[in-house]
């Protein structure tokens, strides 16, 4: 592609990544004056109408996302580059490197800054988690680390949208994610949930305490394979400098079965900082008992071996023991009995409860009716309505119900109620105070969570140096701060230019017009102009003109006048011419 800006907003610069699907430039926001990062999907994949649709809601999704340790979206967009619509996306730019990178660098990173890194990838998460997003293809190089030395997780969304078109036109494999890190179940191709990155996460965890990935093979076959049917070496044998502590929050996280693993990103993230302060952990994990899931073949593509049946771990008699014969007669005897006694119990029941059997319904679809005709179509059916619960929702009018609980289609019992959440329209919001906020991102971060959008944004150079501020400072606002308005309300910015307006000093004298340019925070030059008929010392003209801006400690060149006295000449007097004498 040869192009050199997007959306007549961003220059293009040079390229910065490359991946399998797109590639990222460094950019520039022309309106914000500030370097960006942009991703632009490459033409091939654009092409597909599918992908794009995808793409782009993942995006917006993404785009959401306003937390320390994630990396900004800023805004998205297309370009028509040739005959191709091609998508992009307007990143965040960090100034730093990729884990991916430090870990290949050769220096050890100790425990406690593993700990630390870990925290910051489990708390996006947890945001991420929070705001219905998984990212199911974390792993170093999706995770950079700030000059600050935090870190920023990226590509959210992306992995999602990248998954939904894997799984409409890959015919040899539903596997997502990088083979190194990728959670049993979606080595399995099965969906992936939070606690999918939880366990990416966790071989992350792994890979920072130990320098290896806690599995490692000859083929992404082989890797997915250990991933699904083999338990990891604790961090500990690799390092004996790693706690039991460390090793049991990595252990736990790596657990083969989700329910076995810590439930959220936030559980995690508490271990570790618990870690991180000397405190006992929550995990205690057996490892012996993290096998627990069916060995099943992995769908990678059409030539991949049938994974080997798991071994499982069986304690062995001890040698020269007696092993004690048990009463086997004994023992079927009162089995016999008692199942006999639980055919009985079954039997009477029968007899003499089945008359008090309670009648069952399918619960109707109520979704898209208002209350009135929710309550007609349950009573219809005896069944009563429940809790409703508000919600904001400005595509659906007000008492519309969005959702039901239980179900459409569940069978329960009559008299059941039945839950509804309704709409309540377009939710009210205050608007935030933003003066005095500087940078988009500290703007998009309190309208975000306000559940406002930045609209247009004005610069503005300041009056006077009392009023001046930084470059990109925001000075007012529309709509006023503190007032309630619809959610997705769009608010106007001014920001300052960093620059201070010129005065006007025209017809003033040199000495107050060299006052008021000092004291308006500029330096100030002076051109003499001499003149008969200008009085001595008055300003003629100024550069920059008044009313430019100019940053504090600019020069101001004035032109002064100079009086001179007109020349004037002395009347040239003509002799007397002497009579000549009579002729005589």
């Amino acid at each position: 592609m040869d192009f050199t800006q997007l959306g007549d907003r961003y220059e293009i610069g040079q390229v910065i990544g490359r991946g399998g699907m797109a590639q990222v430039h460094e950019g520039t926001d022309k309106r914000l004056s500030r370097k960006v990062a942009i991703k632009i999907l490459r033409a091939d994949l654009a092409r597909d109408p599918v992908f794009q649709e995808r793409f782009r809601r993942e995006a917006q999704s993404a785009a959401g996302l306003n937390h320390p340790n994630i990396v900004s979206v800023y805004d998205t967009g297309e370009e028509i580059i040739g005959d191709v619509r091609v998508p992009y996306i307007v990143m965040e730019f960090v100034d730093g490197v990729t884990l991916m990178h430090m870990l290949n660098d050769g220096l050890r990173i100790l425990p406690e800054r593993s700990l630390e890194i870990t925290a910051g990838i489990l708390a996006a998460l947890d945001y991420a988690h929070r705001h219905g997003i998984v990212h199911r293809d974390i792993k170093p190089a999706n995770i950079m680390i700030n000059a600050h030395g935090d870190a920023k997780v990226m590509d959210f969304g992306i992995a999602r949208a990248i998954s939904d078109v894997s799984s409409l036109n890959s015919t040899n494999s539903t596997m997502l994610g990088t083979a190194k890190y990728i959670s049993p179940e979606q080595a399995r191709g099965e969906s992936a949930d939070a606690r999918s990155d939880v366990y990416s996460a966790g071989c992350v965890m792994y890979e920072l305490l130990t320098g290896r990935a806690p599995f490692i093979g000859d083929s992404h076959v082989a890797v997915a394979y250990q991933h699904v049917n083999e338990l990891p070496t604790p961090p500990s044998h690799i390092d004996s400098a790693i706690s039991q502590s460390l090793d049991a929050i990595v252990m736990r996280a790596l657990a083969k079965h989700p329910s076995q693993r810590y439930q959220s990103a936030a559980d995690m993230r508490a271990d570790v900082e618990r870690a991180m302060a000397g405190l006992p952990v929550s995990a205690a994990v057996d490892t012996q008992q993290l096998v627990t899931t069916p060995t099943v073949a992995i769908p990678l593509d059409d030539t991949a071996v049938m994974p080997r049946q798991p071994v499982v771990p069986r304690s062995a008699p001890a040698p020269n023991a007696i092993v004690k014969r048990s009463n086997t007669g004994r023992w079927i005897f009162f089995g016999s009995i008692a199942a006999i006694a639980f055919a009985g119990a079954i039997a009477l029941w029968i007899l003499f409860f089945k008359h008090t059997a309670v009648a069952t319904v399918q619960t109707p679809s109520l979704v898209g009716k208002t209350i009135a005709e929710a309550n007609t179509a349950l009573s219809d059916l005896k069944l009563v309505l429940g809790e409703q619960t508000p919600q904001n929702d400005p595509t659906a009018p007000i008492g519309t119900i969005l959702s039901q609980t239980p179900t459409a289609g569940t069978t329960i019992q009559v008299g059941q109620k039945v839950n509804i959440v309704v709409s309540s329209g377009v939710g009210q919001t205050t608007v935030p105070d933003l003066t005095g906020l500087n940078g988009s991102d500290a703007v998009n971060k309190a309208l975000g969570d306000a559940s406002l959008v930045l609209g247009s944004i004005t610069q503005e150079d300041s009056s006077t140096i009392t009023d001046l501020q930084p470059a990109n400072t925001v000075m007012s606002q529309s709509p006023a701060p503190n007032a309630t308005v619809d959610a997705n309300t769009k608010v106007n910015i001014t920001i300052s230019s960093g620059k201070i307006k010129v005065p006007n000093v025209l017809n003033e004298s040199k000495t107050q017009a060299n006052n008021d340019l000092v004291n308006a925070g500029f330096n100030v030059s002076i051109i003499y102009e001499n003149h008969s008929d200008k009085p001595d010392g008055i300003v003629l003209a100024q550069t920059p003109s008044a009313g430019k801006g100019l940053p504090q400690g600019g020069n101001v060149t004035i032109t002064v006048s100079r009086y001179v006295a007109p020349t004037t000449s002395t009347p040239t007097s003509i002799a007397t011419p002497t009579p000549s004498p009579s002729a005589t």
